[in-house]
């Protein structure tokens, strides 16, 4: 049932280190904060290597959240799958990923780096990601647009409140506010 998640591209081992260092490092520190030279270094291995496999910061900054993404829908969806397509569901795993994921969601992080003035490349898979969790509510909501808009706000928000507020029950506040909106447990 449901939206599918982004395909997770397949690389090289070296690609997959440089992948994996260098989403440690933009979601601990921030995109603008870290350079290419120190992602090569925990990749153990040379910039000329990162440059050959991304092409440029800017082609691994993509790359970063679209791998960054296709887990977190992969996530989503295995568990969706696994017990049930709601509404409810869909806040308790949301909760569940923040607790490891403590920095908040990674693309509106990228997006306050990188803007529509940035990448377009990240600026776009930023975009992209949005328009998926938007089309996941809508499958969520039994293709209500408007309650699928109004409960990704709810998301959004709760994201906020559970990361930079640090309120523990920011999902469970903001699903029961999508109950209310859907005018049911079910979704």
């Amino acid at each position: 049932m449901g939206v599918e998640p982004w395909p997770i591209i397949p690389t090289t081992e070296v690609g997959e280190r440089i992948l994996v260092a260098a989403d440690d490092l933009f979601y601990a520190r921030g995109i603008t904060a870290v350079g290419v030279e120190l992602i090569a270094e925990e990749a153990r291995t040379t910039k000329r290597t990162l440059y050959q496999r991304f092409g440029s910061k800017d082609g691994l900054v993509e790359a970063y959240l679209r791998r960054r993404g296709a887990r977190w829908q992969r996530f989503l969806v295995d568990h969706l799958d696994a017990t049930e397509w709601t509404v409810a569901e869909f806040f308790l795993r949301a909760e569940q990923w923040t607790t490891s994921h403590r920095r908040g969601c990674a693309f509106v992080n990228a997006w306050a780096e990188v803007g529509g003035e940035g990448p377009t490349g990240a600026a776009e898979a930023v975009r992209e990601e949005k328009r998926w969790m938007r089309e996941l509510f809508v499958t969520l909501t039994g293709g209500d647009r408007a309650e699928a808009t109004a409960i990704h706000q709810l998301y959004e928000g709760a994201q906020v409140a559970a990361t930079v507020l640090g309120e523990a029950d920011a999902f469970r506040v903001a699903e029961g506010a999508a109950r209310v909106l859907g005018g049911s447990t079910g979704r």
